[in-house]
């Protein structure tokens, strides 16, 4: 290729000393690719490293990290207020990585940082939530939300995506169901929740396939809902037959609001929010995203 985009990588801290990654960087590099590297530190450091990006003039920031850098580095891209964005890339270095497994990036470092940076650019959809964050792939909540946010990270690093499933059969205590009321357009709902899935892409908690026909170029959210009707019924076929029907809920729209009598807690792409009202609604081709040929979540 005679010309690489420049491009600047906020890499999460715990990838840093990928040595697949090292490679892959040093190689473009010799091959005359402009690569900024930036490491993350603590929360707010995607946003600082994202105005570096536009002093730079690169066409591609690239979000090194799980489910979360990649919100991350979005919601980061959608709040600067630019009119010229630069594309989003992806590289997968967290435990489960939903959004990259369900958009087929590849798994090999160095394909996939030849992705995020050459790669086409598509319009991609990003969800907003009560008008102050963002999620990329899905917000959950309920019994999923619960174990994915308390599983301890050495078993994570240990298990990958399998851990979310063997951590959540050791705390039935866990085993609560949600008392909500869902809106949308042409949708209504209300009774007892044990898992709710509400989105943009496919996939959560490590490869659970809670809206297997979502798309983030349709201009829609995908919501599922595992109602608790029969409590122990619901969990296992939540967990190891998700493509039967029993006790699931599915609806379509542009946006949900879910409203509860008491706290709840969603997940948006490993950030957890709690309150009682939340309004989450699309906005469309708010982003590009390099994304492979033939990407399973493009329409």
């Amino acid at each position: 290729m005679d010309h690489f985009p420049a491009s600047l990588l906020i890499l999460n801290g715990k990838g840093a000393g990928n040595p697949d990654l090292r490679q892959a960087v040093k190689d473009l590099r010799a091959q005359g690719a402009e690569i900024h590297v930036r490491v993350t530190w603590e929360k707010g450091d995607a946003v600082r490293y994202l105005d570096e990006a536009r002093r730079l003039g690169v066409e591609t920031v690239i979000a090194g990290g799980g489910d979360g850098t990649v919100n991350e580095v979005a919601t980061a891209l959608i709040n600067s207020g630019s009119e010229s964005l630069p594309a989003l890339g992806i590289l997968p270095l967290g435990t489960a990585n939903d959004f990259a497994t369900s958009a087929g990036i590849p798994e090999e470092m160095d394909k996939a940082l030849l992705l995020a940076i050459a790669g086409s650019a598509a319009p991609v959809d990003i969800a907003r939530v009560n008008d102050s964050t963002c999620f990329m792939n899905m917000a959950t909540g309920g019994f999923g939300t619960r174990i994915t946010s308390e599983t301890p990270e050495k078993l994570k690093a240990a298990l990958g995506g399998v851990s979310y499933l063997i951590h959540g059969l050791m705390r039935p205590d866990t085993l609560k169901a949600d008392r909500c009321e869902i809106r949308g357009d042409s949708f209504h709902w209300q009774g007892d929740a044990l898992v709710i899935g509400i989105g943009n892409g496919r996939q959560a908690g490590g490869g659970q396939q809670l809206c297997p026909e979502a798309l983030i170029d349709d201009g829609l959210l995908h919501l599922r809902i595992y109602t608790a009707d029969a409590l122990i019924p619901a969990l296992i076929n939540t967990l190891t037959r998700p493509e039967e029907k029993t006790n699931i809920i599915d609806g379509v729209s542009a946006w949900f609001e879910v409203t509860a009598p008491h706290e709840m807690t969603f997940n948006l792409d490993g950030e957890p929010q709690s309150g009682r009202k939340f309004r989450m609604e699309i906005l469309p081709a708010a982003l590009r995203c390099r994304l492979p040929p033939g990407c399973p979540l493009l329409s």
